[in-house]
């Protein structure tokens, strides 16, 4: 397809700042250390923190990838240094060590947004019941549980692990086989390549010089836009009608913003023209549409977050498109997959040639010819299987990646038999803490989960969003809806708590296992990571939420504390009681041509010549801003015409400095999340709100 062929010259890109061959990675185990889990449970408990009060107060959360990696480093050097002073030599600290952390944190603070500490665990209790009102329809008293510390890190440690052991299947198809950008794992990993290099190359030290220079001003760039960003979100940079007034209430402007600019670098050209073009289609043309119908296809003057409205379009449509692309993905592989292996049972006389390198078979020359999926699925059952047509295409560095991201790996039966057993033991407890979710209800969203994980993994690679708090909504709806008036209230966000840690979980690690990928940290450390940092997180997330719940007035919407999402996700689930009927008019219909217009969109990149299938846009790209705007596509679009000049004028230095370059603007944004949250902690307003409205007309 033209999109893998554009995703393998990105990869090439990338790899200018990727690890030499000569280079020595120390063994998985050493990767681990007690400092580096010490270093994770700090900076897991200050980013829990962070990602609480962000969550309780906008309801918006920034990536702190890079920020984890960045005061990991700081942390453990000031650590080393500290006991060089008094004669004590530590271990060297090297950047496998490094990505561990970051993943450690990444996982622990990742459950204070997935674990619905203010949306749907909020939406359970008795304020955000009496703020919806005691005589809404729908609305009863007996759909209440409150929150307490011992049922919620209960429900924490039976939901949160699934999610680890799907990327286990999923890591080889986004990372390898599609070639997947993951941005900020991408520059996470430039960033902790960087500061851990050693070597007197003067291209790479251009490199991080280049970085290091991007990097000084994005972060100097969001600092100055935070002086006119007022109070409020309709203030400042981020809301500049750089296209005229009329263009900025349909989310068309550019809004400055370093990191989509830098994800428009990474990421593929189709990548983000499918981006824009759905941009186009939904906000350009459709939203307006439907807008002038208001009052005939649904009710006039409903809230800008009702399902019954114009929100409930843009939620249901997009995820439609997004399900339809990633949906034909999957089914894709499973047929390469039942195909190889009915070829293989068809050959099994003919017998492989096999090249043994350090005691493992990693070469399979067969007369036959395999194809990208064959390959990548031989190799998720046999961890050191490459296809050799595969290898002779690869760059030294990037067999030196391929090889150590696949040579330390979980098996897949071990992965399944641990998502079965653990989904059983999920499906037998949660029902206990919510009795109105039945058990049957718990096995079908596990069912279901993986699917979900896939298209958010899938479409978090590409663009860079995470869409899981979307496919959570839709799950409150759809079970609220199942179990009815008499429990479905509770049932629909206890079903949300169980698929929405995995859905998270596979967009937001699988950017780590990008970070893993790029800096030759091995896969088993990684996983054994994420198992710890899961576990601290079970603990650590519901103790810094009750840190806020027991000081603050939490859900009152007249404080500092409104949480926002927790009406949202209870009106949400009320109207799922009601069922689809709710609904606005035409939306299962539009929806179902989105869904199978995505699927025939698919099916034609795979059926014509690559000369046509690379101009062919992707649905899953096009999805995401059908719900979130037009703004980020821009950025984006920015982005990949600022590559596409470079390209032209001097393509050698584009290839050797875009990744810098990319990694640096990204990088910037998320080190500024930290001062800008303790900023907010500290109730530190911004003294300017740069605001714009029309001119007045006089005569």
């Amino acid at each position: 397809m033209g999109s893998e062929a554009d995703a393998a010259e990105m990869t090439g890109l990338l790899l200018a700042g990727a690890p030499s061959a000569v280079e020595a990675m120390p063994p998985w185990r050493e990767q681990l250390t007690v400092r580096g889990v010490v270093v994770s449970a700090i900076l897991g408990v200050l980013f829990c923190l962070i990602t609480h009060k962000l969550n309780l107060t906008v309801g918006i959360i920034p990536s702190l990838n890079v920020a984890a990696g960045l005061l990991a480093y700081f942390l453990v050097r000031t650590w080393t240094a500290a006991l060089n002073m008094f004669g004590i030599v530590s271990k060297p600290f090297t950047k496998q060590e490094n990505t561990v952390i970051q993943t450690c944190v990444v996982a622990c603070y990742g459950l204070a947004t997935s674990g619905g500490f203010g949306s749907y665990m909020l939406a359970m209790d008795q304020k955000t019941y009496e703020l919806i009102g005691t005589n809404y329809p729908g609305n009863r008293a007996v759909d209440v549980k409150n929150p307490s510390l011992s049922w919620m890190i209960g429900f924490m440690f039976v939901v949160s692990f699934l999610g680890i052991f799907i990327l286990v299947a999923l890591r080889k198809v986004m990372v390898l086989n599609y070639k997947l950008t993951y941005p900020r794992g991408t520059a996470t990993a430039m960033f902790i390549n960087s500061v851990h290099t050693a070597t007197g190359d003067e291209l790479v030290e251009k490199q991080v010089s280049c970085l290091g220079k991007y990097l000084s001003g994005s972060f100097l760039w969001h600092c100055f836009k935070w002086f006119f960003s007022g109070v409020g979100d309709s203030c400042g940079f981020d809301n500049f009608p750089s296209l005229g007034l009329a263009a900025f209430k349909n989310t068309f402007y550019f809004d400055f913003s370093p990191t989509y600019i830098g994800c428009g670098l990474i990421c593929p050209h189709i990548v983000n023209c499918s981006a824009l073009l759905g941009a186009i289609i939904s906000w350009g043309f459709l939203w307006p549409y439907i807008s002038t119908k208001a009052g005939e296809w649904y009710p006039a003057n409903l809230g800008s977050n009702d399902f019954k409205g114009l929100y409930g379009y843009k939620v249901f449509i997009s995820v439609s498109l997004i399900l339809g692309d990633g949906v034909y993905n999957l089914i894709k592989i499973i047929y390469a997959s039942i195909k190889k292996i009915m070829k293989a049972h068809a050959e099994k006389g003919r017998l492989p040639l096999v090249w043994v390198q350090d005691g493992n078979a990693i070469l399979l020359l067969y007369p036959v010819d395999l194809t990208t999926y064959h390959v990548f699925w031989l190799s998720s059952c046999f961890p050191f299987i490459i296809a050799d047509d595969n290898i002779s295409k690869l760059s030294v560095e990037e067999k030196l990646l391929n090889e150590v991201f696949l040579k330390d790996s979980i098996p897949l039966w071990l992965a399944g038999s641990c998502y079965v057993g653990l989904a059983a033991i999920s499906t037998a407890t949660v029902p206990m803490m919510f009795p109105q979710l039945k058990w049957y209800l718990v096995l079908i969203a596990y069912v279901f989960a993986p699917l979900l994980a896939f298209c958010n993994s899938y479409g978090t690679g590409l663009i860079d969003w995470n869409l899981a708090s979307t496919y959570g909504k839709i799950g409150v709806f759809i079970f609220a809806s199942w179990v009815g008036r008499h429990g479905g209230v509770i049932a629909g966000l206890a079903a949300c708590g169980v698929m929405m840690p995995i859905v998270s979980t596979a967009g937001d690690l699988m950017h780590d296992f990008k970070t893993s990928y790029l800096t030759l940290s091995s896969p088993n450390s990684m996983f054994v990571s994420q198992l710890i940092g899961t576990s601290l997180g079970c603990v650590i997330a519901p103790l810094t939420f009750w840190i806020y719940w027991t000081s603050f007035d939490v859900g009152n919407p007249d404080g500092i504390f409104k949480a926002p999402y927790a009406i949202i996700f209870r009106e949400m689930s009320i109207m799922g009681v009601e069922g689809c009927s709710v609904l606005p008019q035409h939306c299962l219909a539009i929806c179902s041509f989105f869904f199978f217009a995505a699927i025939a969109i698919k099916l034609m990149q795979d059926v014509t010549p690559n000369s046509v299938s690379k101009f062919i846009p992707l649905p899953m790209a096009m999805g995401v801003p059908f719900y979130i705007g037009a703004n980020f596509a821009i950025d984006m679009f920015v982005g990949t015409v600022i590559l596409f000049v470079w390209e032209r004028v001097n393509r050698k230095e584009s290839e050797e400095f875009v990744g810098a370059v990319a990694s640096g603007l990204i990088c910037g944004d998320g080190i500024w999340s930290v001062p800008s949250a303790i900023l907010s902690i500290l109730r530190i307003d911004p003294p300017m709100c740069m605001y714009f409205k029309p001119s007045l007309t006089y005569g």
